[in-house]
C-alpha cells in the first residue's frame, strides 16, 4: 500500500515534468538519480559484497529492468502525456490480472472462481475508458493511440515482475532493485543513441525544475520500487499485484485535486468496476 501511494506521487510529478522533459529523458534521468543513490547505499549495507548468482540470473534480472523499467516506463510516461494521469491510472489496474495470467502459467499460482471474476471486472473497467466522451479528451487528441501504449507497458510491467520473483526470493531485496535499475539506465542508453529516438532526449536543462525532479525520482520511483518488489519477495505476485491496484484511487483523486483534470461519470464508474474486481480477487485464495 506504502508502494502504491508513493507510486501516486511520482506518477504526478511525472504529469507535471512532462512539459519539460520528453518521456524518453525523464525515464533516464529518474532511473540514474536513483541508482546513484541506491548503488552505494547496497556496497555499504552488504559490505562491498556483489550478490552470488547463476550467470543466467544475473541475465533474467538485468533484462527485467530493460523491459519493465527502460522500455515500460518510456511508454508509460508517453501514454501519461497523452491521457492524464486519471485516465493511466484507471488503465493501469489492466497490471494485476495480467499478473495473475503470469503467474498462473509461470508460477503455479492458482485462482479460484472470485478471481476470474475480478478478473472479467477490472477489464471491463479498462474498456470504459478507452472510449472517453468528449469532455474527458485531452491534447494532444491521440486518445486510442495513448490507451494502446497505456495498455503496452502495463503489460510489459507485468512480464518483468514474473521474470524476476524467483530471484527476488533468494537474494537481497536492495541488491535486486540495483541490478533491474543497472539493466534499465543501460537500456535506457541505448535507446537514446537510436537516431529515430534521439530527438526524444533532448530538451532545455535550464527550464528543468531540478529539485521537483529529484523528489519525483528518490520517492516516486526509489522508495516506491524498493516497497513495490519488496512486495513481491514477501508474498505471492497475485497478492502483491492486487494490493498495488491501490495506486489508481491515489491518481485519480490528485490528478483531480493537484492536476485539475477533468474526471466524468465514465472514469469513476470503471474506478468502482475495477476495485470491485479487486475485492472479488481479494475474496479468493491463492493457493501454490
Amino acid at each position: 500500500m506504502a508502494s502504491a501511494a508513493t507510486w501516486a506521487v511520482g506518477v504526478i510529478l511525472a504529469r507535471q515534468l512532462g512539459a519539460h522533459i520528453p518521456p524518453l529523458a525523464l525515464a533516464l534521468l529518474k532511473n540514474g538519480m536513483v541508482l546513484m543513490v541506491l548503488l552505494p547505499l547496497a556496497l555499504l549495507l552488504h559490505g562491498h559484497a556483489w550478490p552470488t548468482m547463476a550467470a543466467a540470473q544475473w541475465a533474467w534480472v538485468l533484462l527485467s529492468g530493460v523491459l519493465g523499467i527502460a522500455v515500460a516506463d518510456t511508454l508509460y510516461f508517453r501514454a501519461l502525456n497523452e491521457l492524464g494521469a486519471g485516465r493511466m491510472g484507471v488503465i493501469g489496474n489492466l497490471y494485476s490480472p495480467s499478473v495473475l495470467l503470469l503467474g498462473y502459467v509461470f508460477l503455479g499460482e492458482r485462482l479460484g472462481g472470485w478471481q476470474w471474476l475480478g478478473f472479467a471486472l477490472v477489464a471491463l473497467g479498462v474498456l470504459l475508458v478507452a472510449r472517453p466522451p468528449s469532455q474527458w479528451r485531452t491534447q494532444p487528441r491521440h486518445g486510442v493511440r495513448g490507451v494502446l501504449i497505456g495498455m503496452l507497458s502495463i503489460a510489459l510491467m507485468a512480464i518483468a515482475i514474473v521474470m524476476v520473483k524467483q530471484p527476488l526470493e533468494q537474494h537481497s531485496l536492495i541488491w535486486i532493485t540495483v541490478l533491474r535499475l543497472l539493466g534499465a539506465v543501460a537500456g535506457l542508453a541505448v535507446l537514446s543513441r537510436l537516431p529515430a529516438l534521439r530527438s526524444l532526449v533532448t530538451f532545455d536543462a535550464s527550464q528543468v525544475p531540478w529539485p521537483r525532479l529529484w523528489v519525483a525520482a528518490l520517492l516516486g520511483q526509489g522508495v516506491s520500487m524498493l516497497l513495490w518488489l519488496g512486495g513481491y519477495k514477501y508474498t505471492s505476485a497475485s497478492i502483491a499485484a492486487i494490493l498495488n491496484e491501490s495506486a489508481s484511487v491515489f491518481l485519480v483523486m490528485l490528478g483531480a485535486w493537484w492536476l485539475r483534470e477533468p474526471v466524468g461519470r465514465r472514469a469513476w464508474a470503471g474506478v468502482v468496476l475495477t476495485f470491485t474486481g479487486i475485492a472479488c480477487m481479494l475474496s479468493g485464495r491463492v493457493t501454490l
